[in-house]
């Protein structure tokens, strides 16, 4: 590869987006893969990894709360912005670290990557060219119609935000019955059986809201099958490094 490729991992706070940080970079390691981590969560306490580039190095949630009087949300949004204003030494840093993948940990509130200014300014700094994003479905919320159509319409306006190639991620599936990832997989891969789904739920209006946004998702396109991973067993690992290489390689072995 002619350098790093940047995957972003995205998704709802707790959907487990560090773990798998953690967890790809053990296994593509062991797979004889340089794989480097950056942790863009200035107010992270605790991480299971040890980051090559730790955005608080530069921007600390709890010092923007006692320097500005801030709240939490407060602050979080004002480290956001902070963070953008750093780009520049963050892609400093990530070089200083080369390796074949890049994997950045976004941080715990969805939002505060997702929909603010600053992070397309990081994206862009970063290299636009040479990222993917992956978008986290939470098991505890992608086990029912609805709450699966609502995860479409979150990673839909995160794609409508960025532009990379956009992959989605079924996160913690050791954590499911089989039955439940059965359903959630036929679901991702088949509309009409979401459709269905949707249509034998007892969820008066909002099932039929559902179905129009599930029609609108298949007509724009953005109905994509899920790829099934757990951090605690390293499904799917292989089958990201292989998504990866079909967007950038052709599918062939980087």
């Amino acid at each position: 590869m002619e350098k790093g490729v940047n995957i972003y991992l995205v998704g709802t706070a707790g959907s487990g987006k560090t773990a798998l940080t953690r967890a790809f970079q053990e296994w593509a390691q062991a797979e004889g893969l340089q794989v480097s981590t950056v942790n863009l969560d200035p107010g992270a306490e605790y991480l299971p990894y040890s980051p090559e580039v730790d955005v608080r190095d530069w921007v600390s949630l709890k010092e923007v709360m006692q320097e500005h009087g801030l709240g939490p949300n407060g602050a979080q949004i004002m480290c956001a912005d902070l963070i953008a204003l750093k780009a520049e030494e963050l892609k400093e840093a990530v070089a200083e670290a080369p390796a074949d993948y890049i994997v950045i940990d976004a941080p715990g509130q969805m939002e505060l990557f997702a929909y603010r200014l600053a992070s397309e300014v990081v994206v862009k700094v970063l290299g636009e060219e040479r990222s993917v994003m992956g978008f986290l479905f939470d098991p505890a919320l992608a086990k029912t119609p609805s709450g699966f159509v609502s995860l479409l319409l979150l990673s839909a306006s995160v794609q409508f935000r960025f532009p990379v190639p956009f992959i989605n991620l079924l996160a913690k599936v050791d954590l499911l019955a089989p039955e439940e990832l059965d359903s959630i997989l036929r679901w991702s891969e088949d509309y009409y059986a979401l459709h269905d789904a949707l249509i034998a739920s007892p969820a008066g209006m909002r099932r039929e809201s559902s179905v129009e946004l599930l029609r609108a998702f298949e007509t724009l396109g953005l109905y994509r099958a899920l790829t099934p991973t757990s951090s605690q067993t390293r499904q799917g690992m292989a089958d990201i490094y292989n998504l990866v290489q079909q967007i950038f390689s052709g599918g062939e072995d980087a």
